[in-house]
């Protein structure tokens, strides 16, 4: 079993930054792929990053070279840094965890409660 927490969500103006924060339970966990999900009012819920076991990261175009997601294995421990941030990027962001063999996949195990993320003037 894994819990996941996230944390560092809020209000930013459009060029700002946030990082988010995934804090997991289970020991199990460094076995996981972890990805940053997010969706916004009206729109389906989207992938914005993923990270494998082994380090391995994707991410989506409209975020690639704005967007960093890493891990710390030490505090099971996955981060989203968002740098230049977009109203576009306004949603709520989940965490959620896949075991290894559905890396690269949209099924996920285990799910956060999401935190708001909203990038206005």
């Amino acid at each position: 079993q894994v819990q996941l927490v996230e944390s560092g969500g809020g209000l930013v103006q459009p060029g700002g930054s946030l990082r988010l924060s995934c804090a997991a339970s289970g020991r199990t966990f460094s076995s996981y792929g972890v990805g940053w999900l997010r969706q916004a009012p009206g729109k389906e819920r989207e992938v914005v990053a993923a990270i494998s076991w082994s380090g391995t990261t994707i991410a989506r175009d409209s975020v690639k070279g704005r967007f960093t997601i890493s891990r710390d294995h030490a505090k099971n421990t996955v981060y989203l840094q968002m740098d230049s941030l977009k109203p576009e990027d306004t949603a709520v962001y989940y965490c959620a965890a896949q075991a290894p063999d559905r890396w690269g996949t949209m099924r996920y195990d285990y799910w956060g409660q999401g935190t708001q993320v909203t990038v206005s003037s």
